[in-house]
């Protein structure tokens, strides 16, 4: 199972070019790349809160919708997938490893982005933040899975690239691997993973 943004897609320019979109159309400043990366990881609704800023929180409901609109038309202007992503997918379908999506994104964004990305049809699943009534870190999409899949769950592997990820596979007692390539590979290694991977050539031998 992996995550979306930041684990299998560099999405940072596209999300970052919509959440500074709407903050200008509120007439607010712009938020560096680098520190909206360090937001993404809770779902859309957070990642807009977290840039407007506790002081203009009740904009909150404007501004997402007006996020999800704009990056809705604008999923794939600069994201693409991490280098080593579509090879290492190819070489875990062969040995017949079972491969999934657990994300906080809105399931039909990360559908379209697989598609766009020519990397949908590796994947027998995608589970979204909407997809269910809960999202990471809960483990409910990690059941969701192991049932879609038919996967014990001390056959699972979690891949991702936040803290976020390290206590979704906690909480659902599964295995985890963490990337080094992802949004904050610092918040990372702070929180001790077993397992960490600089390169997706990697996740064959861990696998």
């Amino acid at each position: 199972m992996f995550d979306l943004d930041g684990t299998l897609v560099d999405s940072r320019d596209d999300l970052a070019a919509a959440v500074n979109h709407v903050l200008r159309s509120l007439r607010l400043a712009p938020v560096p790349v680098e520190t909206l990366a360090g937001y993404v990881g809770d779902g859309a609704r957070m990642l807009v809160q977290r840039a407007l800023g506790p002081e203009h929180r009740g904009l909150l409901p404007r501004a997402l919708e007006a996020f999800l609109g704009y990056y809705g038309d604008h999923l794939l202007d600069a994201t693409r997938a991490y280098p080593g992503i579509a090879d290492a997918l190819a070489a875990l379908r062969v040995r017949g490893v079972a491969l999934s999506v657990l994300t906080n994104k809105p399931v039909a964004m990360s559908r379209a982005i697989l598609a766009g990305l020519g990397l949908a049809s590796s994947f027998g699943a995608v589970v979204g933040g909407d997809s269910l009534p809960v999202r990471k870190p809960d483990p409910a999409g990690l059941a969701h899975l192991a049932a879609r899949t038919g996967s014990p769950r001390d056959r699972m592997l979690l891949v991702g690239d936040s803290a976020i990820d390290l206590r979704t596979a906690e909480a659902g007692c599964v295995a985890f691997c963490g990337v080094t390539w992802g949004f904050a590979p610092a918040a990372l290694r702070a929180a001790a993973p077993e397992r960490l991977i600089d390169h997706p050539s990697e996740l064959i031998d861990v696998v």
